[in-house]
Formats: C-alpha cells, sequence, structure tokens
C-alpha cells in the first residue's frame, strides 16, 4: 500500500492516536502528533498512575526522536490550520471519549468532539494540498436504536435475536427518533460534517465507527478502554466494578487490525465510503463476564468484582457488521482477543 508522505494524528498521545503515530513513523512516513494532554483531567476516573497521554507522550519523546510533537488542542484553529499545511494525511483521534463526562460536561463535550472535528476538515480543506481524514468515531452515533433490536438472554451473554443482524449493525441503522447522550451526538455531527465535506468531494474523509479498541500503551477506566482496564485491575488486584449484569457483548479489535484499515483507506481514499463500522466482528465478540472468566482461567488473575446499576447510554449487545470495510479495503481482523491479551499483558508488566 502507498504509504502517505506527511502524516498529523490529532491526539498523538493517546492509545489509537500513539498508536497511529509509531505505525507510520516506523513505515517511514514525516508524522507530527499534536494533544493537549487533558486525558487526566476531564475524566474523574482516570488517576495519574493511568494516565495513558502522559505515558505515550513520554514514548514517543524517547523511542521515536523523528516525530514532531506538539501540545496543542484542535479547539486552536489557528493552530491547527498551520500544522495541516502540507500534510499528506490527517489521522483526526483527539476527542472528549467519555458518555460519562459528556453527561456531566455536555458543552465541553461539544467543543472538541463537534467543533474540534469540523476544525480539522476545515483545516484540511484550506490546506495547499489535499490530505485525506481519517476520524475515529464510535458505535454510540446510533444511540438507543442499538438497544431496540431484539434481543436473547444466554448464560453469559446477550445476542441479537433478530437474524437481520446475524452480522452485526451496519452502517443503514437510523440514527434518528431515538435517546442519544451527549457523547453520541457530537460524534455523530462529527459523522455528519465528515459525510458532507466527502459527498461534495471537498476532502476525502472516512469515519471509522469503532467497537472497543484493545492492546498495548492504555490504561483504561471505568469510563473508557473497558478490557485493558479489565485486566489491570485484575493484574494489581484492585476492586473491580461491572455496571449491569456483566451479558453485555461488545466485538474487539486489535490495535494493529485497527491502523491496517485506516492506512487502506490513507492509501487510495478515492471512491470510498465516509462511513465504516469496524471492530472484531461476529467472530471476535466477548461479554464482560466472558472476560473475567478468561482472565481468571487462562491467565490465573481473579480480581475482585462488585455489581451496580446499568450506565445511561450501555448497549447490551453491539457487534459490527464489517462486510463494507472488508468490501471496500479488503480488510479483516486477524489477532483474536487471546493473542491481543497475552501481548497486552506482556506490555503492562514489562513496561
Amino acid at each position: 500500500m502507498r504509504v502517505p508522505d506527511s502524516v498529523l494524528v490529532t491526539g498523538g498521545a493517546g492509545f489509537i492516536g500513539s498508536h497511529a503515530t509509531r505505525y507510520f513513523d516506523n513505515l517511514g512516513s514525516a508524522v507530527t502528533a499534536l494533544d493537549n494532554l487533558s486525558r487526566t483531567e476531564t475524566l474523574a476516573s482516570t488517576s495519574v498512575s493511568r494516565d495513558t497521554a502522559g505515558y505515550n507522550w513520554t514514548y514517543l519523546r524517547e523511542h521515536h526522536p523523528n516525530v514532531t510533537l506538539i501540545e496543542g488542542d484542535i479547539r486552536d484553529f489557528d493552530l491547527l490550520k498551520e500544522v495541516v499545511q502540507n500534510q499528506d494525511a490527517v489521522i483526526h483521534t483527539a476527542g472528549q471519549v467519555a458518555v460519562t463526562a459528556s453527561l456531566e460536561d455536555p458543552r465541553t463535550d461539544f467543543e472538541v468532539n463537534a467543533r474540534g472535528t469540523f476544525n480539522v476538515l476545515e483545516a484540511a480543506r484550506q490546506a495547499e494540498v489535499n490530505p485525506a481524514v481519517v476520524m475515529a468515531s464510535t458505535n454510540k452515533v446510533y444511540g438507543d436504536n442499538v438497544n431496540r433490536i431484539p434481543v436473547r438472554e444466554r448464560k453469559t451473554r446477550y445476542e441479537f435475536g433478530d437474524p437481520e443482524y446475524k452480522a452485526g449493525v451496519p452502517e443503514t441503522l437510523s440514527v434518528d427518533d431515538c435517546e442519544h447522550t451527549p457523547y453520541g451526538t457530537s460524534k455523530l455531527a462529527g459523522n455528519l460534517y465528515v459525510q458532507d465535506y466527502a459527498a461534495r468531494g471537498i476532502v476525502d474523509a472516512a469515519a471509522f465507527r469503532m467497537s472497543c479498541i484493545f492492546g498495548p500503551h492504555q490504561f483504561g477506566s471505568e469510563d473508557q478502554g473497558w478490557v485493558a482496564h479489565f485486566v489491570i485491575s485484575a493484574i494489581k488486584d484492585e476492586l473491580l466494578t461491572v455496571f449491569g449484569d456483566g451479558k453485555q457483548v461488545r466485538d474487539v479489535l486489535y490495535i494493529d487490525d485497527l491502523l491496517r484499515a485506516y492506512h487502506a483507506f490513507l492509501a487510495d481514499p478515492v471512491g470510498k465510503s465516509a462511513i465504516y463500522n469496524i471492530g472484531g466482528g461476529p467472530s471476535h465478540t466477548t461479554s464482560l463476564l466472558e472476560l473475567l472468566d478468561l482472565i481468571e482461567t487462562v491467565y490465573g488473575l481473579s480480581p475482585s468484582v462488585e455489581f451496580a446499576n446499568w450506565r445511561e447510554g450501555d448497549q447490551r449487545v453491539y457487534i459490527s457488521d464489517i462486510s463494507r470495510v472488508n468490501a471496500e479495503l479488503n480488510w479483516e481482523p486477524t489477532i483474536n482477543l487471546d493473542t491481543g491479551i497475552r501481548q497486552f499483558i506482556d506490555w503492562y508488566q514489562n513496561r
């Protein structure tokens, strides 16, 4: 695949952003990472010991000296316009990342996710070159319509009860006439701008509506990054809170597989869709209870667990239909949950 000559990664100190920075630096792109390093300030459940941004910023500085690191904010349009100039590609991962934080402070959530994404697209539109843009989005854009899909309850998980969704949730699921959280709404607004700019041929852009992405360099918390949060809590023998009954199901995707999809779009973005659902798909799923059992039976780690009420905006089942990304980008997941967790544990214990 064609490798972009230069890449800007917004949110470059975050979990996905730092991996994208490393990925394209290793391929030889001239990479610039932009981040405001605000994670521990915006997520109440994130302690200093789990400061993903702080850890990754230091890691990039020490291990990827060719990367240009800029401490800045996507809400600063003048700065963004300056750093987007002459970029071959933009990977937009900066954002407010948690439903819980959006409920407490919806204005900041809007400013970062909706206006911030608009700023990225406008900066790309005004650039002298024509950078392609990838936006890291979320399945939360579908709101409560996901919970309107009938489900069946099994011993350790829920599953979709409607055969129409055997392959998962497609990009065509309605986003209308249902309850949304501020987080889902702000990300959806960004998605709509991506689709508009792409449809009018202004910017070659795509929003990837992600399910659960996991891997090394992610510390996780109750608010975001639940796979990492569960594993770290087990390793450190910390009390773990499960919201709901633990039977909720997600498809999980290892970070390296996600980056291959981003690369596939950026290598040849012309004529591609502007929206992709992406995750592990039906063959890479787990419930919370099943993950806890895997952590205990395979790795011998048994965290203390307490249960609490369901949280607003939670979905009993979400599985991505990855048919579109498979067909258009010739992509499919290659790393299963067990392999991914082994690699995560190796990183965490040896970091």
